[in-house]
């Protein structure tokens, strides 16, 4: 009789332990993912064409907004209204363009990635 077979639990243990090491590793894996996933939306949507991490171009740096809008100043869905709606005035004389066609849920991703500090 072998050890697994005297204790039938001891396989049970095993493939727990497999499974809880495999989602210990896929949960580290979509932290990055999830940042790049955002530098992707925010090429995909051409924000890059007026923003960038930590300079202005036409519009403020994401350094910039987060610092603005972060530490509780604002609030995800504030972002992300205003990135929908377009605004101006709020960071001198450039508009910004209304982005509605950018769907909810992208724009819910840039907002907190901003906020998160955009990296």
């Amino acid at each position: 009789m072998t050890h697994d077979e005297r204790n039938p639990h001891r396989g049970i243990d095993r493939t727990r332990a497999s499974l809880v090491a495999a989602l210990a590793l896929g949960v580290s894996a979509v932290w990055p993912v999830q940042a790049s996933a955002s530098t992707a939306l925010a090429q995909k949507y051409a924000c890059v064409a007026c923003h960038q991490p930590a300079t202005k171009v036409v519009g403020p740096s994401w350094k910039d907004i987060g610092a603005k809008y972060g530490d509780g100043k604002g609030t995800v869905a504030q972002l992300a209204a205003s990135i929908k709606a377009g605004s101006s005035g709020k960071w001198g004389a450039m508009p910004m363009p209304a982005q509605a066609q950018v769907p909810d849920a992208d724009l819910q991703a840039l907002a907190q990635w901003v906020l998160d500090g955009a990296k």
